[in-house]
Formats: structure tokens, C-alpha cells, sequence
């Protein structure tokens, strides 16, 4: 059994990846509300930007349009599918009080995405978590995102290696490290650690996952089943479930 370590966030983030995907249809208002009533403390999803510059919720980026599937950047909000939310709603329907994790998939998403989350109240930049494969765009657009968090996601056998990687995010002020749940180990977490980066897990689905993952130290962990999360959470670091 993996010896329990100390997390940097106490207790760790439990995302619910796209909202509780594994009740109900991920990337919904339904989905993000269940996830907010089933207990998570975090959620994600994809984000992307129409045409009129609204930043919306959604994982492929593309619309049906007749018998074409087209980009949601070329698309109006108003001529979206009603299940598509946009970021504003998702804080109409649940508030601003749980860490939100978003990919950013289209740079030209970061400008309404910061806007949007800024309207939603002072509190919420610093609890937004913006991450991105692309190092370079994440370190290009830190100084206009100051008050954002931002995560590198990757898989660690694209790094040149973990320490000189956690040394440039530090350099470059990057606030996490978010690889798969299998490209963690409990040293490797603690390297990361002693750099101040803090470590996040994704596709942490079963319960012995979530256990590991927890028990390596991970910060935040990712799982479209939330009631499996939720229970694990409760018993490895006490974060109660309703």
C-alpha cells in the first residue's frame, strides 16, 4: 500500500471531469450542478470561444450544422445546441465557490474566458486553474493572467527531463503540472513539490486510482465518477459527503 504523503493543497481538489460525466451529459449545467451536489470541491471542462467572442463549455469544439460538423469558432452563441452552456452560466447556475479547472483549446479562448470569469466575482480568477499542452502559450500570456492559475498539461515522456522541467515552470511562474494518473509516482510528486509546483492527476477513475493518487500526494485529482471520488475523499482526507 502506497504510504501516505503530504499534498500542497490541503485537502487536494476533486475535479469533476466535464461534470459528473458518468451520471449525466458531460459538459451540461446538469452535469456541473450534480457534480456541485454530489460534494465536489472542483470542475472541469473544455473551453472554446464562438464567433461573437463567448467563451463556452464543450470538448470537440465542433457543431452540427446541416451535415457538417464545423468549428464553434465560427459559429454565433445564438446559433449553438442548447446544451452547449457558456461559462457565464455555469457560474448563474453554480456560483463561484469551487475551484474550476479549464483546458484552453483555442488561444484566441483566453481573452472571453478571463473576462468572463473575472465578471463572476473577485474570488474567481485565483480559483481558475487555465491549462494548456502548449508551454510556450501559457508562459507568453502569464503577466496578462496574473491573477489566474496556470497548469501545464503533458505526459511525462514528452519532458527532457522532470527536475529540469519543474525548474522552468518555475521560472516562468506556472503553477501546476498535470499529467495521466499512470505518470505519477509518489518521488516524482515530491520533486515537483520541493520546486512549490504543485501536482495534478487526470483519468483517475477507480477507486484503488484514487487512493494511490491521493496517497502520492497529488493536489488535484480528475474522475468522471464523482460519488466514487467523493467517497474516497472522505475517507483518505475527510472532506465529508452529503
Amino acid at each position: 500500500m502506497q504510504q501516505r504523503l503530504p499534498s500542497h493543497l490541503d485537502p487536494p481538489i476533486a475535479f469533476a471531469h466535464r461534470g459528473a460525466r458518468a451520471h449525466a451529459p458531460e459538459n451540461t449545467i446538469e452535469a456541473f450542478s450534480l457534480a456541485r451536489r454530489l460534494g465536489t470541491t472542483g470542475l472541469e471542462s473544455d473551453v472554446w470561444v464562438t464567433s461573437d467572442d463567448i467563451a463556452v463549455l464543450d470538448h470537440d469544439g465542433v457543431v452540427k450544422r446541416g451535415i457538417r460538423r464545423v468549428p464553434i469558432s465560427t459559429v454565433e452563441r445564438a446559433d449553438l445546441p442548447a446544451h452547449i452552456p457558456t461559462l457565464s452560466e455555469l457560474y448563474e447556475a453554480c456560483g463561484t465557490d469551487f475551484d474550476l479547472s479549464l483546458d484552453v483549446k483555442d488561444p484566441a479562448a483566453y481573452e472571453p474566458t478571463a473576462t468572463a470569469i473575472r465578471a463572476a466575482g473577485a474570488d474567481a480568477p485565483g480559483r481558475t486553474w487555465l491549462c494548456d499542452p502548449d508551454l510556450a502559450q501559457l508562459t507568453e500570456r502569464r503577466s496578462e493572467l496574473s491573477d489566474f492559475r496556470l497548469v501545464h498539461s503533458t505526459r511525462l515522456a514528452k519532458l527532457d527531463g522532470p527536475e529540469r522541467h519543474a525548474a522552468r515552470l518555475v521560472e516562468h511562474k506556472i503553477d501546476a503540472m498535470n499529467m495521466h494518473y499512470t505518470d505519477w509516482t509518489g518521488g516524482l510528486i515530491t520533486m515537483f513539490h520541493r520546486f512549490g509546483v504543485l501536482a495534478f492527476s487526470w483519468d483517475v477513475q477507480f477507486e484503488h486510482q484514487l487512493e494511490n493518487a491521493i496517497r502520492m500526494g497529488a493536489d488535484a485529482v480528475f474522475s468522471d465518477h464523482v460519488d466514487r471520488m467523493m467517497d474516497v475523499f472522505s475517507r483518505e482526507v475527510g472532506l465529508a459527503s452529503p
